[in-house]
């Protein structure tokens, strides 16, 4: 029996150089999988939408939605919800983060700074308090890892804002800073790391084998389930429908 469809839906972005990330961890994903159908979607910026990914699907084919985001959010919550009750036979996956193996990914990106140093974990930022949730939930798996000082901080939506984490931490007492980049791949948020005031700034987390593993982790976990994170939720609502919208996949 055919494995149910791996639907990839990333966020979506503008540049070049992002965009190939994301299609590399695509293909990371199937290379680890033989026979998985890995299909691309987007909740913004690029095409195709992850409505129309779905909605193109064959009758009957069963599918997975996993997240390509580090967090649960307003796409998770809302874009992806929605898309997973428009059929029955598909489910959402939880997103990639948090996870300790990405605790230690940026540790190693991290190699190097001095212990005097601070360190601001700079995410994109969502208002879902949930999103910030998982970011300190980062961050603590990063201060058993790490002698710094850690700070979180964000790119939009939540507080601090990773200029004003950066000041907090040279307020502080920190000889210097370092932003330790929590976004998958360069796009608008990596670029405003730059302009953020920090000694530092690390790349973005791809490419790096691991994000494929949790993709397949988050993929099987789903299939395991009756629901996933934004089953029978909507705009943070109860759905009603509950699990109907999900039945086994099989």
């Amino acid at each position: 029996m055919a494995q149910p469809v791996l639907i990839a839906c990333s966020h979506g972005t503008s540049n070049p150089e992002g965009r190939e990330c994301i299609d590399r961890l695509r293909q990371q994903i199937a290379a680890l999988r033989p026979g998985l159908e890995v299909l691309e979607a987007y909740v913004d910026v690029q095409e195709p939408a992850l409505p129309d990914v779905v909605d193109a699907l064959p009758d009957g084919t069963a599918a997975v939605v996993v997240p390509l985001l580090l967090s649960v959010g307003y796409h998770v919550r809302v874009d992806i919800a929605r898309a997973v009750a428009s059929r029955t036979g598909i489910r959402a996956a939880a997103p990639l983060g948090p996870d300790p193996r990405l605790a230690e990914l940026l540790r190693e990106r991290l190699q190097g700074v001095p212990e005097d140093w601070g360190i601001v974990l700079a995410a994109a930022g969502s208002s879902d308090p949930a999103a910030a949730e998982s970011v300190e939930q980062l961050a603590g798996s990063l201060r058993r890892l790490l002698p710094q000082r850690i700070l979180a901080g964000y790119g939009a939506s939540a507080q601090p804002s990773v200029p004003d984490a950066v000041e907090r931490l040279k307020a502080q007492g920190a000889a210097k800073v370092a932003i330790a980049s929590y976004l998958l791949a360069p796009g608008f948020f990596h670029d405003q790391l730059a302009k953020a005031g920090a000694d530092l700034v690390t790349a973005p987390l791809l490419p790096a084998e691991v994000l494929a593993e949790l993709a397949l982790e988050r993929y099987d976990q789903a299939l395991a389930t009756h629901a996933g994170p934004a089953e029978g939720k909507e705009n943070g609502k109860e759905n009603a429908r509950g699990d109907e919208l999900f039945p086994p996949v099989t």
